[in-house]
């Protein structure tokens, strides 16, 4: 595997999981990170949003999803309160649509943190990587799927055919 330079994203994760002293995937928890950031969390009937208040920034989480949804959410929610502010119901439609794709995004890399992903030996069966992507970081199998793909564009050195071969 080669060496590549973080991304931006990639740097600002591992810096922010850094300072949260938040270095392994057993790590990664809603309540304990949402409490190190003063975000209040709560669960309720409706889809999953962010919302602010003065100061104080507050994440809801659907309680009908699964506990691999909720991580998923939480961090799409934790986006919108890291690195925007406001309501995006007050923004043009291409801008809010452009917020969503980055908190897709960066939900990718803050619920598969690749300095962590980077600590896994991976199996070169697709379909058993993708289970341990999920088993380790509790995330559902299309999370896990994107995020793999994601790593593999970046990450491994090999040509397209044999990233195709790897599925």
């Amino acid at each position: 595997m080669n060496t590549y330079s973080y991304s931006h994203l990639e740097d600002f994760v591992k810096t922010f999981y850094t300072k949260l002293n938040v270095q392994h995937p057993i790590d990664l928890n809603i309540l304990q990170i949402a409490k190190e950031l003063h975000i209040q969390v709560f669960y309720w009937p409706n889809s999953s949003q962010s919302l602010f208040f003065g100061q104080t920034s507050y994440i809801f989480l659907n309680n009908q999803l699964s506990p691999q949804q909720h991580w998923q959410d939480f961090c799409h929610e934790l986006c919108h309160v890291l690195l925007h502010k406001g309501d995006q119901m007050n923004l043009a439609p291409l801008f809010r649509e452009y917020q969503e794709y980055k908190a897709n995004n960066f939900s990718l890399h803050t619920a598969i943190p690749t300095f962590m992903l980077q600590q896994i030996k991976l199996p070169n069966d697709y379909y058993q990587a993708i289970r341990i992507i999920q088993d380790t970081f509790n995330v559902e199998e299309n999370f896990a799927k994107k995020r793999l793909e994601s790593y593999l564009t970046k990450y491994l050195d090999v040509s397209d055919s044999l990233k195709m071969s790897y599925r």
